[in-house]
């Protein structure tokens, strides 16, 4: 980043200079992604720079950039280099972006793009969002499956330069019936006069046009694969979806994930380009429910207020209570939130993880009962002289951290099990739900314990 900040201080002290000629070459050294964020730096110099780039570097960088930005600079591209840009363009890309402009942009863009183009681009536009024909591109390398290696070479040579990749090509009947595929390394590797259905791979992982991406993206990690053929109900091969594409996915949905975890309502803006109140928005509806759940932990409090007045040294404990419930909860969501999502763990595994779950609270409440105990006749009692503290009050303090804890890490990793059981995603149980929860539960254990160990409090 050291070095991108040198580039952004050189190409702003050209700028003043009007030194175009050196910028030119200055840009052409850079990577597509660190030039978009070179050129976002520059908002009011945002088209002169795009126009000092080549034709196939600026459809790069244009892909890199941030919606508002594009937008920006879409407005002050002329009909000719617009269509310049999306001629470079993949189709995928192509209609990512479309989704992410206002009609007056997507009807430009149209109308720049040839009758093909628009029309592979309306078909794509009509799956679900989130589905694997939504992220798919229809620029792959087909082959028969009776031409030999040599002619599919040729075939390759010829067409691929249009396509995303090459390094796998797909094998189809003349209907477009999925076959195959194979690897160019396989077909430069192989003698000329094989004939492609003698050396193919037969055995093809693909996914259907309305899969989830989510899914798409998953299978993709799970093999290893560069692209994922997507086939209709018919079996017949409409598109790819290739690893770059699934890496957004994947962190689009990680990004998600950390959203509802911590009780916001997921964006699909970045932060900086999201507004006050749409943040806003985003966040207080959740914050609402979580103040009004938690006015069950005051009337609960309330409700044993004669008995707190009795013994008020047991107030001073409860924030340490109540805190390390819902950080015991937390964790214990959290990992199985992730498990989850990574398919490492299913709703099968309850028992296991029940008492997987059940020993380390065991262990965790354990150790956290028996240091508070020390801590509070030690630190309380005889360091600070606080003669309340007796070793009573540690030790019913001390038992409740023990049965809380425990009770806290069996709650974390049921509510994300239950919420998948019932078809939700696991991410809303996380932190600040369970906290809420463990809160109002270490409260009745707290106060039962005290009742039942302390002499009066009855």
């Amino acid at each position: 980043m050291e070095d991108l900040n040198e580039i952004i201080e050189q190409i702003g002290s050209l700028l003043n200079e009007r030194n175009y000629y050196s910028i030119k070459e200055l840009l052409k050294e850079s990577e597509p992604a660190d030039l978009s964020i070179i050129l976002e730096e520059f908002p009011q110099k945002l088209a002169t720079l795009f126009r000092l780039l080549p034709k196939d570097l600026a459809a790069e960088v244009f892909v890199e950039m941030e919606t508002d930005s594009q937008e920006s600079l879409l407005t002050l591209l002329t009909d000719s280099e617009m269509k310049e840009v999306m001629n470079e363009l993949y189709i995928d890309d192509t209609v990512d972006i479309i989704e992410e402009m206002p009609a007056n942009v997507v009807k430009r863009m149209l109308n720049n793009s040839d009758v093909e183009t628009r029309k592979i681009i309306n078909d794509i536009l009509k799956y679900p969002t989130d589905s694997a024909g939504s992220l798919m591109t229809t620029e792959y390398v087909s082959l028969d499956e009776d031409i030999t290696v040599e002619d599919a070479l040729k075939r390759i040579r010829r067409t691929g330069v249009d396509k995303e990749t090459i390094y796998t090509c797909y094998v189809t009947k003349p209907d477009r019936t999925l076959l195959g595929y194979i690897t160019a390394k396989k077909l430069l590797l192989s003698d000329e006069n094989m004939v492609i259905s003698d050396i193919m791979e037969t055995n093809v992982i693909f996914v259907n046009t309305h899969e989830d991406k989510e899914v798409v993206a998953k299978e993709m990690s799970k093999y290893d694969l560069l692209a994922i053929p997507v086939v209709d109900n018919e079996n017949r091969l409409v598109g790819i979806i290739t690893v770059d594409d699934a890496i957004d996915v994947i962190e689009e949905e990680a990004t998600e994930d950390i959203e509802k975890m911590a009780a916001i309502i997921p964006s699909d803006k970045p932060y900086l380009a999201t507004s006050p109140f749409e943040i806003w928005k985003n966040r207080i509806p959740w914050l609402i429910l979580l103040m009004l759940t938690s006015t069950f932990t005051s009337q609960i409090i309330t409700s044993f207020e004669s008995k707190l007045a009795s013994c008020v040294i047991l107030t001073a404990f409860i924030p340490m209570i109540m805190g390390s419930g819902g950080n015991a909860g937390g964790q214990t969501s959290v990992t199985i939130i992730r498990g989850l999502a990574t398919e490492e763990i299913s709703l099968k595994d309850v028992f296991r993880i029940l008492f997987k779950e059940l020993r380390v609270s065991v262990l965790c409440g354990a150790v956290l009962g028996i240091a508070t105990f020390l801590k509070m006749l030690l630190i309380d009692n005889l360091l600070l002289r606080n003669s309340e503290v007796t070793v009573n009050i540690a030790a019913v303090v001390s038992f409740t951290l023990i049965i809380t804890i425990i009770v806290a890490k069996l709650v974390g990793c049921l509510l994300p099990l239950f919420a998948k059981r019932l078809g939700l995603d696991p991410a809303v149980m996380a932190s600040p739900f369970i906290t809420t929860i463990v809160d109002a539960l270490s409260l009745l254990i707290y106060l039962g314990i005290a009742g039942a160990l302390i002499p009066g409090l009855n």
